[in-house]
């Protein structure tokens, strides 16, 4: 078991790191070809902290270790919404913007719900991966339609710190592979050590591999909070939350159809009412502040509880 615990370790460390080379890598690329930050921030950031989630359930799909597949994205989902949400608001009262409160929390609550009524039937087929992936497509297009048009200010500072183009290449070639082997290492560990323990795939998914994917939102929120940056530190949850049941659960099942148990319909139920409470709560009060930071991490430790005793 001891070998098994090390090997998920060592993968975590290569998810995380190649999370981070790959968004410093590509950001340097998109900077030096000219396009906007925004178009980064929605697309190649919101891809990296994300991408260990997409290399576990990918890799995990292709193994026929269903349980992982979708236990990892409801698990990380739920960490994002209460953990990684928690953890900000603890650090600095962090600010909802009126865009997240219209469009992208109800959307989250809506891929969710979809994802719920897809499942019903006790499996994700390719169909149903290709319903999600339109609904990504349809987010991503009305997305880029609300962002203002504005130009783009050029900071020849910022183009002297950042790397030059194949060096940045290089960085995120190399995190990129950090991901592919990170999550083939989590897959193989996590699979040994649910054997081992005698649990099953999910629980191992929804906990351990949850929480380990999870750490690039983690970080990046946190320090985003202490920054005073709240629109990174609520939409980088909120949005990964979204990629993650519209894009990666849905190549997932693209690439080989997924069981989806009762348990998995329990938990997406779970994270269904854990967002229209935070829906809620960034209705009333345009704010998530220590209290309620507070009550999300507990509310996710009495879940994990709930977890293990289930």
């Amino acid at each position: 078991m001891f070998m098994q615990i090390l090997f998920l370790l060592i993968g975590f460390v290569f998810l995380v790191k190649g999370a981070d080379w790959f968004v410093e890598g590509s950001s340097a690329i998109a900077h030096r070809m000219g396009i906007p930050s925004i178009v980064i921030g929605l697309t190649i950031v919101a891809f990296g902290t994300s991408a260990p989630e997409a290399a576990v359930s990918i890799a995990a799909s292709l193994q026929g270790n269903t349980g992982i597949a979708v236990g990892n994205v409801l698990g990380s989902n739920i960490f994002n919404l209460l953990v990684v949400t928690g953890a900000a608001a603890l650090i600095k009262t962090v600010g909802v913007h009126d865009g997240i409160i219209r469009r992208d929390l109800p959307y989250s609550i809506l891929a969710a719900a979809v994802l719920l009524v897809l499942g019903f039937d006790g499996k994700l087929s390719r169909i149903d991966g290709l319903v999600l992936l339109l609904m990504m497509a349809y987010f991503m297009y009305y997305t880029f339609r609300s962002i203002p048009k504005q130009e783009e200010e050029t900071d020849e500072n910022a183009d002297l710190l950042r790397p030059s183009a194949g060096k940045a290449v290089v960085i995120a070639v190399v995190g990129l592979v950090g991901i592919i082997l990170g999550g083939q290492m989590v897959v193989d560990s996590a699979s040994a050590l649910a054997v081992a323990l005698g649990v099953s795939q999910a629980v191992i998914g929804l906990t351990i591999v949850a929480v380990g994917t999870s750490l690039p939102e983690l970080v990046t929120s946190a320090v985003a909070a202490r920054k005073g940056e709240s629109d990174i530190a609520i939409g980088n949850v909120v949005g990964s939350n979204i990629f993650n049941i519209l894009s990666i659960l849905a190549i997932s099942s693209i690439v080989s159809p997924l069981g989806f148990a009762v348990h998995s319909l329990w938990d997406c139920a779970i994270l269904i009412a854990l967002s229209l409470v935070a829906w809620g709560m960034a209705v009333k009060n345009k704010t998530y502040g220590k209290i309620a930071g507070a009550v999300g991490i507990l509310t996710y430790v009495a879940y994990t509880a709930y977890i293990l005793v289930r």
